[in-house]
């Protein structure tokens, strides 16, 4: 009986990886289905943005930023991760309702697979920002390697925030429209494009306490300044990474029952 419930389990296991495959290939095919270039987007994208706010900001903080275009590349891609995974990842359950109807997988594997195909994007667009490193001539360092510890915790902060909003806008759909309010306000006080010191103690308190702006300045110790980080800044990336993650799971399991109901 117990070899029999394991290849059972084998067998269940198998099925959810490939399930989780095909909605993440589904995810990321339907973004660039109308687009002639496809995935290209996501190398383009972040240089054309890197482009016109260099343009724009550069004047403005040269005295204060060392190689602005990275500085500001290095908060957009985290901050692009971040937002597309948490917006995509809302509308998750609702947008697969018959699948939830006539499937028999887990639901969060429907949010899950909005998170990885905004992860997937994320890796392409890696390979616009190590172009710009070579072109800036940002020299590799051992810290480099570091990348994967502030990648994985973002993504469990995401990944929380996702649970949660996947569950809200089943009962209140115009959560869609307040979340794009709040992410533009979030992205002010993440520090992308200008410099902390800069701020008052009471607006460099809030930034500094914004779990975006850690894993951001956390990106930039260890590729722009070739530095570890402060211990404050890992508390604050591991911390908020696994309390919010925890969180999030633990309302979408309170939920998970009720959202038939409503979809």
């Amino acid at each position: 009986m117990k070899d029999k419930d394991k290849i059972n389990r084998r067998a269940e296991r198998k099925q959810y990886i490939f399930a989780l495959r095909q909605l993440v290939s589904r995810e990321v095919k339907r973004k660039y289905a109308r687009s002639y270039l496809g995935i290209v987007w996501s190398v383009l994208n972040p240089l054309l943005f890197m482009a016109v706010m260099s343009m724009i900001f550069s004047t403005i903080f040269k005295h204060n930023i060392k190689n602005f275009p990275i500085y500001y590349l290095t908060g957009l891609i985290m901050w692009q991760l971040f937002s597309s995974a948490t917006s995509s990842a809302m509308s998750a359950l609702v947008d697969n309702r018959s699948l939830l109807l006539r499937v028999k997988l887990s639901k969060q594997t429907f949010v899950l697979s909005r998170m990885y195909a905004a992860l997937v994007n994320f890796l392409y667009t890696c390979i616009a920002y190590v172009l710009m490193l070579i072109l800036f001539k940002i020299e590799p360092s051992f810290y480099m390697l570091l990348f994967p510890i502030p990648l994985f915790f973002m993504m469990l902060f995401s990944m929380g925030i996702g649970y949660i909003l996947s569950i809200v806008y089943v009962f209140f759909p115009d959560i869609q429209h307040l979340y794009s309010v709040i992410l533009t306000l979030w992205m002010y006080v993440s520090a992308l494009f200008y410099p902390v010191d800069n701020l008052t103690p009471i607006m460099k308190a809030v930034v500094e306490n914004n779990p975006i702006y850690a894993y951001v300045a956390f990106v930039r110790d260890i590729v722009m300044y070739a530095k570890l980080p402060e211990p404050l800044v890992w508390l604050r990336a591991v911390g908020w990474g696994l309390l919010v993650f925890i969180a999030g799971y633990c309302v979408f399991k309170r939920y998970d029952n009720k959202v038939m109901e409503k979809v």
